[in-house]
């Protein structure tokens, strides 16, 4: 009798065999969902410090919690809970005790919605009693990094010692930043593209308008979005903007050939992670280690340790937003969905940014994360770029009218934001305001205003 081997375990010997990998997982527009990730930092009220990982007032407690409440199956890894399974979506950890929400794809906001509040909802019921909130904040306002648990995870013993051979902030990525994601379908290598391109030109802008990280190590930062030029000084070789993707006839294969030479983190083989950091991809594929050889997942999982701001997978993903409030964060999936589900929308978004020269993008990137919408290129504000793109948003949803039980359409979370646009200002206007109103001390007042409610 024979066995049938693992897809995934498969062997991985050229380009081609790659291109099945994002060739594969085309899909029909009608099909087209859209994936929401989000990070919360979780505090202590009493200080605003960053919860801990472990104790009875720590993170791996209310996993704990979460799992026998709404029967969520626990991930072990070293004997300790670091995230959860539930029947459509998942719970993970970043490296600082940032909890994770992996939501599952949505055919319109109104549903992601719906998922977004029940887990917050659950999030807080297996919270009583600890006194701890969490907060829409792109960085961990108070904890410096010495005061900030690792969460024992096997793969961060990897990446940890890594990051500061390569960058300069990268410890401060891992364990005080949070974000929002979003995931979007693709349907043919060309329509990739084009959502592709066009989202890694919309990066600044995007960035701009929901810059929320103004406040770190108990003080302000000199940043709207810190959270965004952290990112941008991890690892030059695997975050940022990708300058390829600007290219009229880019392709999967420019991706493909970007990420074989990116060094590797790790494989997994028998439920372990083998370090891998003195390897590109390239080379694996070419020579093997120590007699293990490139398979599909080993490729899948690479793919998965590369951060550009715009990331292929079996899906596009946009991760340039930080956390944002809760009463905003659904803006952040609906402006994607109005821009990048509807044809025309998506044109001309892309024309907001097509003419820009590498040099204009780069300073207009670093400027955001510094100035936000006060950014200028070639004399035009951020601040009215943002409204033509809320505009364009607003259209696409329009059109798509998609209505939930009260017959509003996904216009309905675009409303704060855009009144927020049209006064010239972003989320990190609101956080800096607030922190000085309370500099005398009032960390709970602070912590309120940022806390996620019921």
């Amino acid at each position: 009798m024979h066995l049938k081997q693992n897809a995934g375990s498969e062997k991985i010997n050229s380009i081609p065999d790659m291109l099945n990998y994002f060739e594969d997982n085309l899909k029909a527009e009608e099909e087209w969902k859209i994936g929401t990730e989000y990070e919360c930092i979780g505090v202590y009220r009493e200080n605003a410090k960053a919860v801990d990982y472990s104790g009875d007032r720590g993170i791996e407690t209310i996993l704990k919690k979460l799992s026998l409440l709404y029967n969520w199956d626990p991930v072990i890894n070293s004997n300790h809970v670091i995230g959860l399974r539930g029947p459509d979506a998942g719970i993970s950890l970043e490296p600082g005790g940032q909890i994770e929400l992996s939501g599952k794809p949505h055919r319109n906001v109104h549903t992601a919605q719906e998922e977004y509040n029940e887990f917050i909802n659950k999030l807080l019921t297996s919270a009583e009693g600890l006194n701890i909130s969490f907060l829409g904040l792109g960085m961990q306002p108070v904890s410096t990094l010495d005061e900030i648990q690792w969460v024992p995870k096997e793969r961060y013993r990897i990446m940890a010692p890594y990051m500061e051979k390569v960058g300069t902030l990268g410890h401060r990525m891992m364990k005080q930043t949070a974000s929002v994601q979003v995931n979007i379908d693709y349907s043919s290598e060309t329509d990739a593209m084009n959502k592709f391109r066009t989202a890694m030109g919309l990066v600044p802008l995007l960035s701009a308008i929901f810059a929320n990280s103004p406040i770190s190590d108990n003080k302000l930062n000199g940043y709207m979005t810190f959270r965004g030029h952290v990112w941008a000084n991890t690892d030059s070789q695997r975050c940022g903007l990708l300058k390829f993707a600007f290219n009229e006839n880019v392709r999967f294969e420019d991706y493909i050939r970007y990420a074989l030479n990116v060094p590797m983190y790790f494989i997994s083989r028998d439920e372990r992670l083998l370090d891998m950091t003195g390897l590109t991809f390239k080379e694996f594929m070419e020579t093997g280690c120590e007699g293990h050889y490139a398979t599909v997942d080993d490729w899948g999982l690479h793919l998965s340790t590369l951060f550009p701001e715009v990331r292929m997978k079996k899906y596009i993903e946009i991760r340039c937003f930080d956390n944002i409030p809760q009463q905003l964060v659904m803006a952040v999936p609906a402006i994607i969905k109005g821009i990048f589900y509807d044809n025309d929308c998506l044109l001309a978004a892309r024309d907001l940014v097509r003419d820009m020269s590498w040099e204009e993008r780069l300073d207009a990137y670093h400027s955001a994360h510094l100035i936000a919408l006060d950014t200028k290129i070639r004399g035009v504000t951020f601040t009215e770029l943002a409204k033509e793109l809320m505009l364009i948003a607003i259209n696409g949803l329009s059109k798509q009218n998609t209505l939930n039980n009260q017959g509003e359409n996904e216009t309905v979370y675009m409303d704060s934001l855009q009144d927020m646009i049209w006064s010239g200002r972003c989320p990190a206007d609101f956080v800096r305001e607030s922190w000085l109103d309370n500099r005398t001390g009032d960390l709970i007042k602070f912590i309120d205003s940022y806390s996620y409610k019921a």
